[in-house]
């Protein structure tokens, strides 16, 4: 096992170019999917880094309720500086379970929150149905769960024309369907996982943006159009929505760098494939990605293998 163990508590760093770069050079779709896969794998690898650490830890203290034979010199000799690594990691894998344990409780809280205070329906609308809220403050967001909805205010409404009010509900709609929700929760659990993966979040929750943004420039068939509903959204938005909205789940038009949203839906439509590579900067982060992937996961398997063998051999049957 030796410091191979370590690897995947720092190798997230990798994957750093590439979140820049596939924002810039991929379709927003294929980098969405690509960056939460990425980011959920290295988190995963980390914390189960931080369990192996932890369970040599614990074999250290007194009194712990592991068996003898796990404190063993074969099992130490495992692990350099499990003494010291190994405390350490009980810490911080309690916090990460903290943390997941707080995003988790605080994003279905105010899910169910936001469900309770729009107004009643009938029940009767297809998954997505416009909801319009009487509020002078303008906003808009998708609510996902149940039947999903899109919530827009009647002051968001009376910013807009006819067409620019199409593109925004598409915008919102694409939220639903292509439930990005799921992305942005899991790349911010996997941010709690490891701070290196902070990045990443920031790239999903802006490719998520643009992947709504050029589904809402197919269905209306203008992308000025919905450059504008975009723009304009994000000038009459001077607040962002009330309470009720989440980060991890509402994803309202103003979110994300709007002047980079904008020029992208003023250019051309970006390619959907993965292959070949737009520019040579994102085959060499994609690949310097990849190996720090594979690398993480196999450093993972191999120190879980040979713990597990270690420990299987110090303890009694």
């Amino acid at each position: 096992m030796g410091v191979f163990v370590y690897l995947p508590l720092v190798l997230p760093l990798t994957a750093l170019p590439m979140a820049r770069l596939a924002e810039q050079h991929l379709h927003p779709r294929s980098a969405t999917r690509l960056l939460a896969a990425v980011g959920s794998t290295l988190a995963l690898c980390s914390t189960l880094c931080l369990a192996l650490l932890m369970v040599v830890g614990t074999a250290q203290l007194p009194g712990n309720p592991l068996p003898d034979g796990w404190s063993d010199p074969e099992v130490r000799a495992a692990l350099p500086y499990e003494e010291k690594a190994g405390l350490i990691a009980i810490g911080v894998l309690g916090a990460v379970l903290v943390a997941w344990g707080g995003t988790l409780v605080r994003h279905t809280r105010t899910r169910v929150r936001a469900a309770r205070a729009l107004p009643a329906q009938d029940g009767s609308g297809a998954a997505g149905d416009l909801v319009v809220v009487p509020s002078p403050d303008p906003y808009a967001y998708a609510l996902p769960g149940g039947r999903g909805r899109v919530v827009v205010s009647t002051a968001m409404m009376d910013c807009l024309d006819a067409r620019e009010r199409h593109a925004l509900v598409a915008h919102e709609r694409a939220h639903l369907s292509g439930r990005h929700h799921r992305y942005l929760l899991v790349t911010q659990l996997a941010a709690r996982a490891n701070p290196f993966l902070l990045p990443l979040r920031t790239a999903v929750a802006y490719s998520t943006e643009r992947w709504a943004d050029e589904e809402a420039a197919y269905a209306v068939g203008s992308r000025r159009t919905v450059a504008r509903a975009v723009g304009k959204a994000a000038l009459f938005s001077h607040r962002p929505p009330g309470p009720a909205v989440l980060p991890a789940f509402a994803a309202s038009l103003p979110t994300g760098p709007v002047p980079r949203r904008v020029a992208a839906l003023l250019d051309a439509r970006p390619p959907a494939g993965l292959w070949p590579p737009a520019s040579p900067h994102l085959a060499l982060a994609a690949v310097t990605a990849t190996v720090g992937t594979a690398a993480s996961a196999l450093s993972s398997l191999n120190a879980t293998v040979t713990l597990v063998g270690i420990l299987h051999a110090a303890t009694p049957l």
